[in-house]
This record gives C-alpha cells, sequence and structure tokens, in this order.
C-alpha cells in the first residue's frame, strides 16, 4: 500500500509559501475514490489521514512497513472511523459493526484486520479514517450520531451558530490521545469556528464534507500575524499544526 507522506513545516517558511506549495503541504485533496483506500501519512503528530470507498469488495487497511513501523496496521495505532456516505459496515478481526451516515466506530490498538464494505454499491459509505499512534489497548465501539455528546455554540448575530458533536471523546470512549467530532452549522450561519484561535499543545485535521458541487470552503490558516487560505472542495482534509490558527467559512 502507498501512504502520501507530508513532512512538517516551520512556520518562518510557510510564511513565503504560494498557493501551489500551500495546498501540496497541508490539503489532502485525494480522500474518496470510488473502490480505493487512500492514506496520507503527516509527521505532524503522525497522524494518518484517509478514505475508503467499497464498492462490490472490501478495501482491506494493510500496513507499509517503511512507513508505518510495524507489521499490521494497528500494532502500535488507534483508529477512528466516520462514516461521511451510505450505509455500510467495518469489520475487525472478524466482527462487524454497521455504520449509518454520520455515525463513527473507535478501533483499538492491537487489532490485526481491518475491513470496509458498503451495503449498496450504487449508494457506497465513504469511511473517513484518522489515526493516531497508542500505548494502551481500549475497548472498540460504535459511536451513533444519536449518542455523541453535542454543544450549541455560536450565536446568529456572527453567523457561527452550530453544534458540536463530540463522537470519540473521554465523555464518550477511551482512547489514547485521539479525539473526533462533528460540526454541524445551522442554517444561514457560515462560520465552523469564531473567532478562530490555535491550540499550541496540540494539532487538527478537518475534513470538509457534505458539501455542494459547486460550492467551497475557505479555510483559514497560518500563524496569527501571518494568516494563509486554503480553497477547499468537499471530500477533502487540511492539516492544521500546533502554530496555525484554524477556521472555516463557506456559503
Amino acid at each position: 500500500m502507498m501512504i502520501d507522506v507530508r513532512q512538517v513545516c516551520h512556520p518562518e517558511a510557510v510564511r513565503s509559501f504560494d498557493t501551489e506549495q500551500l495546498r501540496r503541504h497541508f490539503l489532502v485533496e485525494r480522500m474518496f475514490e470510488a473502490g480505493k483506500l487512500l492514506l496520507t501519512y503527516s509527521h505532524v503528530e503522525r497522524f494518518v489521514i484517509g478514505g475508503a470507498v467499497p464498492i462490490t469488495e472490501a478495501l482491506v487497511l494493510k500496513s507499509d512497513k517503511a512507513t508505518i513501523g510495524s507489521p499490521n496496521f494497528l500494532d502500535r495505532r488507534e483508529l477512528g472511523v466516520f462514516n461521511v456516505g451510505g450505509p455500510g459496515s467495518v469489520e475487525t478481526d472478524g466482527a462487524r459493526h454497521v455504520l449509518g451516515h454520520r455515525d463513527a466506530l473507535y478501533v483499538a490498538m492491537g487489532t490485526k484486520d481491518v475491513r470496509f464494505h458498503s451495503d449498496d454499491p450504487a449508494a457506497p459509505a465513504k469511511f473517513y479514517l484518522l489515526s493516531t499512534p497508542a500505548h494502551a489497548r481500549y475497548e472498540t465501539k460504535v459511536v451513533r450520531i444519536a449518542d455523541a455528546k453535542s454543544m450549541a455554540l455560536g450565536d446568529q448575530a456572527t453567523a457561527n451558530k452550530r453544534t458540536i458533536f463530540q463522537m470519540i471523546h473521554p465523555d464518550v470512549v477511551k482512547s489514547c490521545q485521539l479525539v473526533m467530532g462533528m460540526t454541524k452549522l445551522d442554517e444561514g450561519n457560515i462560520w465552523n469556528t469564531m473567532p478562530c484561535h490555535v491550540h499550541d499543545r496540540r494539532s487538527e485535521v478537518y475534513l470538509y464534507f457534505d458539501v455542494a458541487a459547486d460550492a467551497r470552503v475557505v479555510h483559514l490558516m497560518g500563524e496569527p500575524d501571518q494568516t494563509k487560505h486554503l480553497v477547499v472542495a468537499d471530500g477533502q482534509a487540511v492539516i492544521s499544526p500546533p502554530w496555525s490558527i484554524h477556521s472555516g467559512v463557506g456559503t
């Protein structure tokens, strides 16, 4: 399995990046392609970011030992799976976990075999994958969108009224360091986070999904006094290092 590898960029170097350089280092454009499992390895937090779109046959998560460093992908990693497509399932060491649209799955470190399935080839599942290094094995667990910890934030006056759904979170499911969630904007709101800010002790990956084919999101990034932007389409992800602001706006 081939994995696209992204190196760490110093913030002072990023100040002089042109649009092409910025997109090459921080935007993951190839995420969801029919019948494929695509992975990107980022040296920021040693994230592995991926997308799996099974059609008629299962897609198997395999290890690239040169990049991952172990015979099995999850020997020393944990995995979050979030379904942004049609109904499907994830098979972990023979146990099948059914995931509807916007359901999530936490997969424990030490799991040997992970396979992705779609229920209907005409409306396939689209599994967003995010993996981080792990030091302990916790329970593999499905988290339905209805079971997530939700918080209403923002205000209509500032166009950022939204609901945060915390899916893989200490209050919902145990993990080593991985957390995952979803932001859903109320109708007529355009900002996913405002005011934008930085987290010096952690990095983030933003996946934008359910965006209309003719629409785009402007993702703001960079140092607070050296801002940049990425124009992002549906099903694309942004790597956000700890020194970078992060906020997106779209219609």
